[in-house]
């Protein structure tokens, strides 16, 4: 068992382009590839140590130690050292052992490995990709028409504590059995795609997975490369879509990682100011070399092409984007124009962007995690913009989350938050997440952050649910907020499921449920959920009541929807304006007993020709305390479905 020499897989186009930050399927070539050579079966080894002395491979075969399996620098000087190694097996454990020029030996898991050891010493294993998919319908109709006017719920979760084993282990659950629970709840509660926090390979649990070591390994606390993709499959063939988190901004100092890989700073970016982050004491990518944007654009690509992936959630966007993130004065240094901008980040999420879209068209959706109000972050790159798909709207959530928190007495002096949105809310395409961010860290659980007592905290989780549903955006909620997990999260154990046994909180997920399969079957509330033309207000400026009232548009005329938010505990009789020639019904109400409400009916009760809200006649119904109600449009008129008959002056 010895190694090879001149035995490659990268022809010259390869190597110029990998050189030029250009080359998308790094993952093709470099790390661990079982072939054939000269009828020989074995393992070629290959990686990128520019500034090493000498590289060698590591393992159970050699009893770990150096220069014995050595490889061997390209003639090129692209710094790539390979070989081919006979007889290994899959599942052999290796590392590379890499001589600096200061004559250290550091032992470095694989960049490209497809996966890790699950221990402190965390190898890396010869391992494959290969899997028998059975998932080419969905492949082939990803979107029944334009994403932008497609149904999007994702359901965010975090699969080491979405649900644990139930013999009294608190064990992880493999990835195989994760999809035998998670694939039908999904399914029933109507949610469209699910998204998945890091499945990367990450050492340390408290990270979440945000710390990511292995970019190219599923992590294997579930289970193996193929245990995933049967999680992704089994989602798949029952019309549920999959986005990733994906974690381009950073890495970990692991002794065993990308950290100074070959004695030199290769992967990060030397300048502290701009190589690391004060907050998570991690690595920061440096944008600007081509390698390495090669490297993760080829990452990027690796999870959308392997692992049949609809999307990736890019976490951090704005740590990326601007230099002073987290900075004080003096901490960092300003670009060539003397702005706060990173332009190698700005550059490379352009490249990225216009490469994912390049290969998979609009198959696939890259999201951006950003906070601030960067510009044009989903708008075409062509025209100057970032190129993402879609962005998710963080002013929505705290400022939603922060009127939620008012005591309904107070309400009238925090009116706005709730409309303030739709000052911007066309700017970019946004989703409106409730996310795993704001119910740890003593933030509470997203019941607990309700005003009132406990049923007026449901009955406002409730409305809120009916607000997010039906305003303009795709839609994103954490595990657990769907039936009112009372305490924060934590990674560390199952979320308690034991309370849906509780009328109330089984109610909390029924309206889910309803309010799911409702934005799936009303288009109104997709078609033009990025276009101004999808959204209208009635009344925004009802301060003393806390009521808004507004339409939701779809492309036919006669396709609309009003929603009705009542966010008092009082029951009220409410006059709306509405047009000549428009009848309506009321189709839906979050205060119904069903969802453990208070069983008051929302009806309406009196039609008349008179101007109202700038409308030419006017409705009159009766709003439950703290609800949302949804009525549609109808084509003709039944009187039937009014409580009395319809008075005219």
């Amino acid at each position: 068992m010895n190694p090879v020499k001149n035995h490659t897989l990268f022809t010259n186009q390869d190597i110029y382009l990998f050189k030029e930050g250009k080359h998308y399927k790094l993952y093709e070539k470099f790390g661990a590839h079982s072939v054939e050579k000269e009828g020989v079966r074995g393992v070629y080894f290959s990686v990128w140590a520019p500034n090493a002395k000498d590289v060698s491979i590591i393992g159970e075969f050699n009893n770990w130690k150096p220069s014995v399996h050595i490889l061997y620098p390209r003639w090129d000087e692209s710094g790539i050292w390979e070989g081919f190694i006979n007889d290994l097996e899959w599942g052999t454990l290796y590392k590379y052992a890499i001589e600096t020029v200061n004559g250290e030996i550091l032992e470095k898991s694989d960049p490209f490995a497809l996966s890790w050891e699950q221990n402190i010493q965390a190898a890396s294993l010869v391992s494959t990709t290969w899997y028998e998919w059975k998932d080419k319908k969905w492949m082939q109709n990803r979107w029944k028409k334009n994403r932008r006017e497609s149904p999007l719920s994702v359901y965010e979760l975090h699969l080491g504590s979405w649900k644990r084993s139930e013999d009294g282990s608190d064990r992880f659950l493999n990835y195989r059995d994760i999809a035998e629970k998670l694939v039908p709840y999904v399914k029933e509660m109507g949610f469209t795609h699910v998204e998945f926090m890091p499945v990367m390979e990450y050492p340390y649990d408290p990270s979440w997975g945000y710390q990511v070591t292995g970019f190219y390994a599923a992590t294997s606390r579930f289970g193996s490369p193929q245990d995933l993709m049967y999680l992704i499959d089994e989602l798949h063939q029952n019309d549920i879509g999959v986005f990733l988190d994906w974690v381009p901004s950073h890495f970990p100092g692991d002794a065993n990682g990308l950290h100074r890989f070959d004695g030199s700073y290769l992967y990060e970016h030397e300048d502290p100011k701009k190589g690391f982050h004060p907050d998570w004491k991690s690595h920061i990518f440096n944008y600007g070399r081509n390698e390495v944007k090669s490297f993760l654009i080829s990452n990027a690509v690796f999870w959308l092409d392997r692992y049949h992936a609809d999307g990736l959630r890019v976490d951090a966007v704005t740590s990326m984007l601007y230099l002073d993130y987290s900075r004080n004065e003096g901490e960092w240094e300003p670009n060539i124009y003397g702005g706060n901008i990173n332009l190698e980040a700005k550059t490379f999420l352009q490249e990225f962007n216009t490469a994912v879209y390049k290969e998979f068209g609009n198959n696939i959706i890259t999201i951006a995690e950003e906070s601030s109000d960067f510009p044009m972050l989903t708008h075409p790159v062509d025209v100057g913009g970032v190129g993402f798909g879609m962005k998710w709207m963080m002013g929505w959530m705290h400022d939603t989350l922060d009127y939620f928190k008012e005591d309904p007495l107070n309400r009238k002096y925090h009116h706005h938050k709730l409309t303030f949105a739709s000052m911007y809310m066309y700017n970019e395409n946004y989703m409106m997440p409730l996310s795993h961010d704001e119910v740890v860290h003593g933030k509470s659980s997203l019941i607990y952050k309700m005003a009132g007592d406990e049923w007026q905290k449901f009955a406002n989780l409730r409305a809120l649910f009916v607000y997010m549903y039906t305003h303009p955006g795709a839609k994103l909620l954490f595990m657990g907020d769907e039936f009112g997990q009372t305490s924060e999260w934590n990674y560390t154990k199952s979320l308690d499921w034991y309370l849906l046994q509780y009328p109330i909180h089984k109610g909390l997920q029924t309206l889910v449920k309803d309010l799911n399969h409702l934005y799936k079957n009303e288009t109104s509330l997709y078609e033009n959920q990025f276009s101004k033309d999808g959204f209208e207000w009635i009344e925004a400026d009802d301060l003393e009541n806390s009521v808004y009232v507004y339409l939701r548009k779809g492309k036919e005329e006669k396709n609309v929807l009003m929603i009705v938010i009542n966010l008092t505990p009082r029951v009220l009789d409410y006059k709306i304006g509405v047009d000549t020639g428009t009848y309506w019904e009321v189709i839906f109400n979050s205060d119904d007993e069903q969802y453990h409400g208070s069983g008051v009916k929302s009806e309406i009760f009196k039609e008349q020709d008179e101007e109202w809200m700038r409308h030419s006649k006017s409705i009159s119904l009766n709003l439950s305390p703290l609800s949302g109600i949804i009525l549609r449009q109808k084509k003709e008129k039944k009187d039937q479905l009014y409580k009395i008959e319809t008075q005219k002056k």
